[in-house]
Parts: C-alpha cells; sequence; structure tokens
C-alpha cells in the first residue's frame, strides 16, 4: 500500500481527461510514483554528501533528476 493520499492521483488522472479512476488504477501510479521519488530522494542524498551536507536542497533535487535521466 502506497503512503501517497489516493485523492490527488485520482485528480491528476482526471486532469489527464479520464471520467472515471478505478482504485486500482489509483493505487498503481501511487506506487509508481513513490518508487521514483524514493529513488529521486536516494541521489538528491547522495548529491548533498558529495556536496559535504546533510540537508538536501531544491537544486540537489534537480540535479538528481537530471543524473537519473
Amino acid at each position: 500500500m502506497s503512503e501517497i493520499p489516493k485523492a490527488p492521483i485520482a485528480r491528476i488522472i482526471k486532469e489527464s481527461g479520464a471520467e472515471r479512476v478505478s482504485d486500482d488504477a489509483k493505487e498503481e501510479l501511487a506506487a509508481y510514483l513513490e518508487e521514483v521519488a524514493r529513488k529521486v530522494a536516494k541521489e538528491a542524498n547522495n548529491v548533498a554528501k558529495i556536496a559535504k551536507r546533510k540537508t538536501v536542497k531544491p537544486e540537489d533535487i534537480k540535479l538528481a533528476i537530471k543524473n537519473l535521466e
């Protein structure tokens, strides 16, 4: 079970044109987004460590995303 709330996931899917969204679809997208977020967070933490910081900053997130592309 995902930690991401289902209501925002449903809104994202509906804003993309869907009329209705099944609970399984919300759970599947939430699980995928959580997996991606964990990868980005791990890479951002590595970037911060290389910069000799304990705090992850927005630029670390941006660089992590770029590194993972």
